[in-house]
């Protein structure tokens, strides 16, 4: 299981990947953990067809399982839209993998920059643009930019003010949780960092490493991090239960799925109505807040339908946002209360610290966040992991494996 709100601070090398994601089958010790992909589920029949390494293996096929109770929380994938280039040079940024892989590539683009001595590619190399003002685009730029920022320090030829750094939203606002007058302190401070942030523009190409903006600039550039949102998973396509008009479950405030029994839905994937909202049909927001809480009202629920007991309905005043703009910098609206700089980044990092599941986890992260105050950041890439086997296949006589087309990782 991935605590997403910590992908940021381990892509900026603040937290180690291990500690961001939750082992299953140490805390489900009572569960059969079976690692697969659900590609169908038939609730009719109470079956779902899943494909797992063995059965890839075995060219056997799905593999069929049958349940009494079905909960489905898939969560989200990021929602793309058909811009010329976007598959083959874009870099997402839900998982792990996306992060770390992101952090390396950072890394290289400036060790290319150090490196070359054409101007063409040391600019394009030097240009990072991320598309999508919400939590994962500015938390992952801000915290992006503060590890280029110090890693520069190490480049005899690399200066912080030679790398440009672009945010691109679509609407007239970023970060639209944390409160309208948060949102412009935010743009405030990362144009006060040389961050350049263009609202009302779109992204309408990244094809041939250059991106073009709807108002017309043009940036080569080496990375194109996409962060323009999401959508629920494509598994939710797949199965004969009741949907909204985005994809996402319709559901009852008992986390029921709407119209059926013996299924259940929580987070991202799920629509469930805001029962607190001030005007009917609200639904509860896409995000960490409400998925943890959802989850433990629906295990109880689960409970309460095996002993015949009533439901409880889930019930959660929002109670506002906080996001990391980097170290010591962040932004909040909390209980109507705002705040900004250390005491927002503060107050970010002991909140979902509070939340990150098992105390295993917490201490890692404290201990991880303690020792990053005594000592220096990192600096390492570890790029080389992407293609574990390649030395020993070039001492071996074969071919190292090349990029596909898809990875924007840009080496040279």
């Amino acid at each position: 299981m991935t605590y997403q709100p910590f992908l940021p601070e381990a892509a900026a090398g603040a937290i180690s990947p291990r500690h961001v994601v939750v082992p299953l089958r140490r805390v489900l010790d009572r569960c059969r953990v079976v690692i697969g992909e659900a590609t169908s589920i038939d609730h009719a029949k109470r079956t779902a067809t899943i494909t797992t390494l063995a059965t890839e293996e075995e060219g056997t096929g799905g593999q069929r399982l049958t349940y009494d109770e079905l909960v489905l929380a898939p969560g989200s994938v990021s929602r793309t839209l058909p811009v010329p280039g976007l598959a083959d040079h874009g870099i997402g940024f839900k998982t792990v993998e996306e992060a770390i892989g992101l952090r390396n590539h950072v890394i290289e683009q400036m060790d290319i920059a150090s490196s070359t001595r054409d101007p063409a590619i040391r600019d394009a190399a030097l240009t990072f643009v991320f598309v999508g003002g919400g939590f994962a685009g500015v938390e992952a730029l801000g915290e992006l930019e503060d590890m280029a920022r110090y890693a520069a320090r190490y480049y005899h030829n690399v200066q912080p003010e030679d790398m440009k750094w672009i945010l691109v939203e679509a609407s007239d606002r970023i970060l639209p949780e944390v409160g309208e007058e948060m949102g412009r302190y935010t743009v405030t401070e990362l144009r006060r960092r040389n961050i350049d942030v263009r609202l009302r523009t779109r992204l309408d190409s990244c094809a041939d490493r250059v991106a073009v903006l709807s108002d017309g600039a043009r940036f080569p550039t080496r990375t194109v991090v996409w962060t323009a949102g999401v959508k629920p998973h494509p598994v939710l396509a797949a199965t004969d239960l009741p949907r909204n008009d985005r994809g996402r479950l319709k559901c009852t405030p008992e986390l029921t799925v709407e119209g059926t029994t013996h299924a259940w839905a929580a987070g991202d994937a799920a629509a469930v109505p805001d029962v607190t909202a001030d005007e009917p049909g609200g639904e509860c927001a896409p995000n960490a807040q409400h998925a943890l809480r959802q989850a433990g009202v629906l295990a109880d629920n689960i409970v309460h339908t095996l002993r015949g007991e009533r439901l409880t309905t889930y019930t959660h005043k929002y109670v506002g946002s906080v996001a990391s703009l980097g170290l010591h910098k962040g932004v909040a609206h909390v209980y109507g209360r705002k705040l900004k700089g250390w005491p927002a980044w503060f107050m970010h990092r002991t909140y979902h610290l509070s939340r990150v599941p098992t105390f295993n986890r917490k201490a890692r992260v404290l201990a991880e966040w303690t020792l990053a105050g005594l000592f220096k950041r990192e600096i390492v890439s570890l790029g080389s992991l992407e293609h574990p086997r390649a030395e020993f296949e070039l001492a071996a006589g074969g071919k190292p494996p090349q990029d596909p087309p898809h990875n924007p990782k840009g080496s040279s």
